[in-house]
């Protein structure tokens, strides 16, 4: 996890993370600022590690870490690095990167992230092999500012659900059912529901979440997209959780690792 917090915290990173499965890599999400370039360093990454990354909807603190990773690759491009870049992500993501980029970046990056950067615009329920696994991306909003998540089994035959951070549509409830492991944002405790507000930005609290993934039978619930006021979250948002959910919680910290087993 290189980052757990909002799209508003001071003392998290805004969330992304790498999935990591021994052979390559899938970076989920950038952040908002160029400290995804410095997180990915300090657990041992360069941004030579990293060619495959997803983006799940165009908000600043998904999208705008990425013209960082961009300014910093070009530069390696320029100097004769030649594995190519692929990012996944909605037509509107598509959208916004390209718009970004070509505004804010000298044209000497622009054309080295031209020609070694691949964009693949995403379908509904459309299934790309990346770093060695199949995973299926679907809308989970198909309003105005699209989200996307995505599903793939992993090399021990456990489900692993990515739900973006916006509260989970019941129409996708059935794709949930049993999950092995699945990752949903958890804005705040719903003590702390009049204090941030959650449902009025389509999130969720702690308690609302675990109801319903409770009821679902998903094996261990991942919390993360949260508020950053609490030094205790990992405690307080777990003691939460399982007052509502009878399996296994996860609350990770920025930088933590997750073993998936």
């Amino acid at each position: 996890m290189l980052g757990t917090g909002h799209g508003f915290v001071f003392n998290l990173y805004n969330t992304c993370f790498l999935l990591e499965n021994g052979k390559e890599n899938l970076l989920v999400d950038t952040g908002g600022g160029i400290e995804i370039v410095k997180n990915l360093e300090q657990k041992g990454y360069q941004l030579t590690d990293i060619h495959n990354i997803f983006i799940s909807h165009c908000h600043t603190d998904h999208i705008l870490g990425l013209i960082w990773i961009l300014k910093r690759i070009s530069g390696l491009f320029r100097k004769g690095y030649k594995e190519a870049l692929n990012i996944y992500c909605n037509e509107e993501v598509t959208k916004a990167i390209k718009n970004i980029y070509i505004s804010v970046l000298p044209k000497s990056k622009i054309k080295e992230i031209d020609e070694n950067v691949k964009i693949h615009t995403l379908n509904d329920e459309e299934t790309v092999e990346i770093a060695g696994e199949k995973i299926i991306f679907f809308k989970k909003k198909k309003k105005k500012n699209q989200l996307y998540g995505f599903e793939t089994i992993l090399n021990n035959g456990k489900k692993l659900i990515f739900l973006g951070d916006e509260t989970c549509n019941p129409t996708l409830y059935d794709r949930l059912k049993d999950a092995d492991y699945l990752m949903h944002e958890a804005f705040c405790l719903d003590s702390e529901e009049k204090i941030f507000k959650p449902y009025e930005k389509h999130h969720s609290t702690v308690k609302s979440v675990c109801i319903e993934m409770d009821k679902l039978n998903v094996k261990n619930l991942i919390l993360f997209h949260t508020e950053d006021t609490h030094k205790n979250k990992k405690d307080l948002y777990t003691n939460e959780a399982k007052k509502y959910f009878k399996n296994n919680i996860i609350v990770p910290e920025d930088l933590e690792e997750i073993i998936l087993k």
